[in-house]
């Protein structure tokens, strides 16, 4: 646990030069605003399910390219920062558009984990290379996560939900 915020800190740094990045669009939601959303009122199950997947986010970030060089870079920081940070491979999905790789770190119990790293990596056009980083950490339930995912990677979810 003492060690927990010091990968939480290292990995943001890392991943954030991205944000900042000509040809990069990123999204970036922090505890804070997490916090917010699961104060707002709202009814019906897929709502309260919603709300409960948000309070334990403490962060969520997306950085996309169509840049092959930053793709390419983008690849090189993923393999750097598993080196260093002990995630588990969960699977990879290869078909002919694009490799995915999804990454965790345990957490409280088999459903639970504390960090989700993926990576997709758009093998189909070199001259115009496409690459997606998703890292959100907190204490996420794998079986809700599709859902705040699957907007941001089509068709992610469904891979998510198998597990």
């Amino acid at each position: 646990m003492v060690a927990a915020p010091f990968f939480a800190i290292a990995q943001s740094s890392l991943f954030d030069k991205f944000e900042d990045m000509n040809d990069v669009s990123s999204v970036i939601v922090n505890k804070e605003a997490f916090k917010m959303l699961s104060k707002f009122k709202g009814s019906g199950p897929e709502v309260k399910e919603y709300m409960d997947l948000v309070q334990n986010i403490e962060s969520f970030r997306v950085f996309t390219t169509e840049n092959s060089a930053i793709a390419s870079q983008m690849s090189v920081t993923i393999d750097s920062y598993l080196k260093s940070s002990k995630l588990t491979e969960l699977m990879r999905i290869k078909d002919k558009d694009a490799n995915v790789k999804i990454y965790i770190r345990q957490g409280k119990d088999e459903n639970h984990v504390n960090e989700l790293l993926m990576f997709v990596n758009d093998m189909k056009n070199k001259t115009n290379q496409q690459a997606v980083i998703l890292s959100l950490t907190g204490s996420i339930d794998l079986n809700k996560i599709s859902t705040l995912v699957e907007p941001h990677i089509p068709n992610s979810g469904k891979h998510l939900k198998k597990q």
